[in-house]
């Protein structure tokens, strides 16, 4: 029974999910259309808003390339590429290889999300090269479905944004929120803690009891995943002053002792936010320790890159879409208040964390940024939250938890990992439907129990 509703889920979405770029355009298209019924707003008037978005995330869009490229250069470093090998040499059978492939994925997205979406899929492909018999697209959507708790940890954008102090956090948060929160209200909660290790655990069992069985396994020549050497060349017995700076060790190790202690000094002795920057930076100078010497930092930061193109290219529209929820024409009403307000108006202190959970889920459908929905929610939630007695933390984390939950089927995030994998969305969307249900029961449920 079970592998009949994981055929027919794979099935579904074969049939009906288009290529990444227009699940963009066509969102855009019912962003508008619904716009101008439910604001009163007039085609000129979404156009406006629109357009006026389109530039608008370019801030946060270079921040969450710079996530992906730096802990994508960092997983492909010599000592952490020798980490994977090992690891996958020990499963001994596809399911056990499922299971590892989930909780080491899901673990290294609780610490970085880009990070761990790299590090997952080289995992899987040197695990399909070694090992028989095992379902390729699902190896690459159980290192997809890790992401389901990247939001709940330590490079989630809400918590992030708001252990960030400043005058942006109070404007964000319409004077709900005026000093910042340390993250043990949020990341590092005990409640937010046990639902990350039981989604951990429930997608774990789950992906490996949705491994197909006999003429239904989709397996891939090891012969193609073979990835050509980046390294670069040794300088020559006579190198040049040229290659000597290119290839020094210690100029590697003096610029990143200086970004690392910077790090240090402003986590530990100036109490400075663990926000995104400090996330980049940190991964960004243990990628240039691990690889050794600059050049080789610089291969590795460039093959990275490729991997960013599909976000680069989807978060204009993606922004545009923003655009149109936050935009308000002569009615002055906005797409993004009215979704927030009515989960609001069906609210108890009780049902708060879950219905602002959902609404999270619905708006990340449009805009799959935690940067767009801490712009649209942010003003609103939290000040109802306040209103309604909830702690910011907990809506911050519903929040969080929404923005992340239907990364499941919102194929933007995955772009990176299937241009490595060299599959499309549509290959692994339908096993991620199934961990979105289960995922889904295990949060609703943690956010009500938090709330009492």
């Amino acid at each position: 029974m079970f592998q009949k509703i994981i055929n027919g889920s794979v099935k579904l979405v074969q049939r009906w999910m288009p290529e990444p770029f227009l699940f963009a355009v066509i969102l855009t298209f019912i962003a508008a259309l619904l716009a101008m019924p439910i604001c009163r707003q007039t085609p000129v008037e979404v156009i406006s808003n629109w357009g006026g978005g389109v530039w608008g995330l370019l801030a946060f869009a270079m921040q969450m390339a710079l996530v992906l490229v730096t802990g994508s250069a960092l997983a492909s470093a010599p000592a952490l590429k020798r980490g994977i090998a090992w690891l996958s040499s020990l499963p001994k059978t596809p399911v056990s290889a499922i299971a590892l492939v989930t909780s080491v994925s899901a673990l290294a997205c609780w610490l970085n999300w880009g990070f761990g979406l790299i590090v997952g899929v080289i995992f899987a492909k040197d695990i399909a090269r070694r090992l028989q018999g095992v379902d390729y697209r699902l190896l690459i959507a159980s290192a997809y479905s890790g992401f389901v708790v990247w939001h709940a940890g330590l490079s989630g954008s809400v918590p992030l944004k708001l252990a960030t102090p400043g005058p942006d956090l109070a404007a964000a948060t319409s004077g709900a929120i005026v000093d910042p929160l340390p993250i043990s209200d949020t990341i590092f909660h005990p409640y937010n803690l046990v639902m990350v290790l039981l989604v951990i655990v429930a997608i774990t069992v789950v992906n490996a009891m949705m491994h197909p069985k006999g003429s239904n396994i989709v397996v891939v020549d090891p012969s193609l995943l073979e990835e050509a050497d980046v390294t670069m060349a040794k300088p020559s017995s006579s190198p040049t002053p040229a290659q000597r700076v290119e290839n020094s060790r210690l100029l590697t190790w003096l610029i990143s002792l200086l970004g690392l202690s910077f790090v240090v000094i402003n986590l530990c002795f100036k109490k400075g936010a663990f926000d995104l920057g400090m996330v980049i930076m940190i991964f960004l100078f243990l990628g240039l320790l691990f690889h050794g010497t600059p050049v080789a930092y610089v291969r590795a930061f460039g093959k990275a890159a490729s991997g960013a193109a599909g976000i680069i290219l989807q978060f204009p529209f993606y922004a545009g879409i923003m655009g149109i929820i936050t935009g308000v024409g002569e009615s002055g009403i906005c797409f993004g208040t009215v979704i927030s307000n009515a989960c609001i108006s069906i609210s108890s202190p009780t049902t708060y964390p879950l219905l602002t959970f959902l609404c999270a889920a619905l708006l990340n459908m449009f805009v799959p940024s935690g940067g767009g929905h801490w712009a649209i929610q942010a003003p609103i939630m939290f000040t109802a939250g306040a209103e309604l007695g909830v702690a910011p933390g907990l809506t911050g984390m519903a929040i969080a938890w929404g923005d992340a939950w239907t990364n499941m089927i919102q194929p933007f995030w995955a772009l990176p990992a299937l241009a490595i994998a060299g599959l499309n969305a549509k290959d692994i969307m339908g096993f991620c439907l199934i961990d979105l249900f289960v995922s889904g029961i295990i949060i609703s449920g943690g956010l009500l129990i938090w709330a009492l």
